[in-house]
C-alpha cells in the first residue's frame, strides 16, 4: 500500500503507519489542548501512542495465530481506523480465517480486561464507557480498547468483524460469494455512516466511512481476482509475441520501435540475447527530454527489472509485478532464455476470459 512509512520488523513483519494516521494524532491532540492546554496535548499523545502499541499487540494476535496455519504475515499498516495485518494468502479453511479473525479481538479484549482488573484492584471504580481527552489514563485507554473491540467487530471490510462474518458465509457459500456479500453490507454500512458523519459534523466518522468502503471493495476484487488466477502461472499469463530492443541501441531506434506497433514496454538485451532491462514508454520520452535522441536504451532503461520464472504460480507473479513499478516484467526460463512478458494488461485480459468462462 501506498503513503506508508516502516517504523520497525518484528519476526518478519515490517510495522508500517499510514501518513493519514497522522490527522488522527492531530486530531487528538488538539482535543487535548483545547481540554488542558499544552500539558492536555502531550497527555492525548501519549495515551494515543500507547493505544497504537495495544492495536500492535492486536494486530499480532493475527499473525500468531495465522503462522499456526502456516501463513506468513509480510507487514502490518497502522490506519486511522486500526491495524491491518497483511496475510500473504486467506486461508482454505474458513474455519482458519474464523480463528484467525478472532484472534486479535481476543487480545485487545484482554488488554481490557487486564487494564479493569489492575484499576478495580487499585481501589479506584473504573468506568466502561464515557471519553474525555483529559480523563485518567489508564482508564481512558481501558475505554478506548473497548470501543476499538466493539467496532472491529463490526460486520465490515476491513475490520475484524468483516472477517468473521466472511468466513461465516463462506463455510454455506464459497469463498467468492461470502466475499462479496460481506464487501457490499461493509459498503452499505459506510455509506450510511458517512452521511450520518457528515449531517452531524463528524469528519473523522466521515474520514472511517470512506477507509471502510475502499477497503470493502478492494477485498473483494482481491478475492475475485485470486480465485480467477487460481492454477495459473507465469508462464500461462505471459505475451509470447513481442519485440526486444539492444542494449546499445539508441532513443531514435526506440521511438522507431515504440512507433511502429502496440508494445509499450520492451526487453533490453545484450548480444547474447540476455535481458539487461526493460524498456518503457514513460523511459523513453523522460530520456529524450534529459538526453536526447542520440543518448543509448542503456542510459534510459529500468536496469532493476526482477526476471520471472515461468513456473511461478500466480499471486507471486501478480505480487512481484506490483511491487516492481513496472508495466512488464521479463519471463525467463532456467537457461536464461528470455520466453515472455509478463503484463499487467495481458493478466487482466485472460482473467476477464476466465470469468467469463466460469
Amino acid at each position: 500500500m501506498g503513503w506508508t512509512i516502516t517504523i520497525g520488523r518484528v519476526a518478519g513483519t515490517e510495522i508500517k503507519v499510514h501518513l493519514t494516521f497522522f490527522i488522527l494524532v492531530a486530531f487528538w491532540a488538539l482535543a487535548g489542548y483545547q481540554a488542558g492546554g499544552l500539558v492536555g496535548a502531550v497527555a492525548a499523545c501519549l495515551l494515543l501512542f500507547a493505544l497504537f502499541a495495544c492495536v500492535v499487540f492486536h494486530e499480532f494476535g493475527h499473525i500468531l495465530m495465522a503462522g499456526r496455519f502456516g501463513v506468513r504475515t509480510p507487514d502490518v499498516i497502522l490506519l486511522p481506523i486500526g491495524g491491518v495485518a497483511r496475510l500473504e494468502r486467506i486461508p482454505d479453511e474458513p474455519r482458519q480465517e474464523l480463528l484467525i479473525a478472532l484472534a486479535g479481538p481476543a487480545v485487545t479484549l484482554g488488554i481490557v480486561v487486564v487494564l479493569y482488573l489492575g484499576l478495580a484492584l487499585s481501589g479506584q471504580a473504573p468506568q466502561l464507557w464515557g471519553l474525555r481527552p483529559d480523563g485518567p489514563f489508564l482508564e481512558t485507554l481501558m475505554r478506548v480498547n473497548l470501543y476499538l473491540l466493539l467496532f472491529n467487530l463490526f460486520p465490515a471490510f476491513p475490520m475484524d468483524g468483516g472477517r468473521v462474518l466472511r468466513a461465516l458465509l463462506a463455510s454455506k457459500l464459497g469463498l467468492v460469494s461470502g466475499t462479496r456479500i460481506a464487501a457490499r453490507l461493509g459498503q452499505a454500512s459506510a455509506v450510511a455512516a458517512g452521511l450520518y458523519g457528515l449531517s452531524a459534523g463528524e469528519p473523522v466518522l466521515v474520514l472511517v466511512a470512506l477507509f471502510v468502503f475502499l477497503g470493502a471493495g478492494a477485498e473483494a476484487s482481491a478475492v475475485e481476482t485470486r480465485v480467477a488466477g487460481a492454477g495459473l502461472n507465469a508462464g500461462q499469463m505471459m505475451v509470447t509475441h513481442f519485440r526486444t530492443i539492444p542494449v546499445h541501441a539508441t532513443l531514435a531506434d526506440a521511438v522507431e520501435l515504440l512507433l511502429s506497433g502496440e508494445q509499450r514496454e520492451f526487453p533490453v538485451v545484450d548480444n547474447l540475447g540476455r535481458v539487461e532491462g526493460m524498456l518503457t514508454r514513460d523511459h523513453i520520452i523522460k530520456g529524450i527530454s534529459q538526453r536526447g535522441q542520440g543518448s543509448t536504451v542503456g542510459e534510459a532503461m529500468a536496469a532493476q527489472a526482477p526476471a520471472v520464472p515461468p513456473t511461478l504460480g500466480f499471486q507471486e507473479a501478480l505480487e512481484r509485478l506490483r511491487a516492481s513499478g513496472l508495466p512488464a516484467l521479463p519471463v525467463v526460463d532456467p537457461s536464461g532464455q528470455l520466453v515472455g512478458l509478463l503484463t499487467l494488461d495481458n493478466i487482466t485480459d485472460l482473467l476477464l476470459v476466465r470469468r467469463a468462462r466460469a
